[in-house]
């Protein structure tokens, strides 16, 4: 079976045949007279062909080399046409850009910071649909997900760009802690009326800080399960149980004695928020623009008390 011709080759044969002389190629090329010479020796060698006629005074193109010239420099210029619009296209600011965000920390965040990057960048047409898929919904053809963390992420095919770290803290109404007084201990928790989640974060126990900057986990009593940090924080209001929430998203709570803070040695763990997206090397650079805006407005946000 004959190789197939190489591009790179023919682009030799090409620059030889419009600049009428090996010197000539050579320069525009910028490699070797002999690199050039052999170049055009091989390419007769594949095709069993004369291309050109040369000797010490001049060099003249034969039928075969006329015909393969017509034929594949319009190939090239379409090539190197589409080479063009492509790596453009990888460095614009421009066209569809896919986002999933979650569904009720993800409006409240991000809301304003990815309407005010769309204004920004008319030339985008950005799409943005909110859930709690996390990794799976990097799957659904979109480009970038924005999740929320707790603890340990999990290991992925997947990039992870950390984003803004959410200081969360324990909390319960004044009726919880009358009942209940105020716990002492983390392992407490195993035993006393808990707000946990159904499956945001994966349905995980409460994980909290130690001093060695790892996560200790608590399987905490969860009678009262939501997929919600709203939800979590009327149902602690209402006196359901002790909850974890954002610091920032219950401090008005604690400031008005409808919640008491609870502190220990050892902090809960904070939220993290990250940004998922499947290849560095390829990231185009409206995906990139997107997560340095989005971290840079955050990184001016402040989330901590």
């Amino acid at each position: 079976m004959r190789p197939a011709l190489d591009f790179n080759t023919l682009k030799v044969f090409i620059a030889v045949v419009e600049r009428d002389s090996f010197v000539g190629a050579s320069k525009i090329l910028e490699m070797p007279t002999s690199n050039v010479s052999r170049c055009i020796s091989q390419l007769e060698d594949r095709l069993n062909l004369q291309l050109i006629e040369r000797n010490t005074r001049h060099m003249k193109l034969t039928q075969a080399g006329h015909l393969l010239y017509t034929r594949a420099k319009p190939l090239l210029e379409a090539l190197e046409q589409t080479e063009t619009e492509l790596t453009l296209r990888q460095m614009q600011l421009k066209g569809p850009l896919r986002i999933c965000i979650p569904n009720e920390i993800g409006p409240a965040l991000l809301g304003s910071v990815v309407a005010d990057f769309a204004c920004q960048h008319p030339d985008l047409e950005i799409s943005c649909v909110t859930n709690l898929s996390g990794f799976e919904s990097l799957r659904d053809d979109l480009d970038l997900a924005i999740i929320v963390s707790r603890g340990q992420l999990d290991d992925s095919d997947y990039i992870a760009r950390h984003l803004v770290t959410i200081p969360c803290t324990i909390v319960a109404a004044p009726s919880i802690i009358q009942r209940y007084g105020i716990p002492s201990r983390i392992q407490q928790f195993e035993e006393l009326p808990c707000i946990t989640t159904v499956n945001a974060l994966k349905g995980a126990p409460w994980q909290f800080m130690n001093k060695k900057e790892g996560f200790e986990t608590i399987k905490v009593k969860g009678h009262y399960r939501v997929n919600s940090g709203e939800m979590a924080g009327r149902a602690a209001v209402a006196g359901v149980g002790f909850a974890i929430l954002s610091k920032q998203a219950c401090q008005p709570y604690i400031d008005d004695g409808r919640l008491i803070e609870i502190k220990f040695e050892q902090p809960p763990a904070p939220l993290q928020l990250f940004a998922l997206y499947s290849d560095r090397r390829y990231l185009p650079a409206k995906t990139r623009a997107l997560i340095d805006y989005i971290q840079q407005n955050l990184s001016n946000t402040s989330l901590a008390t």
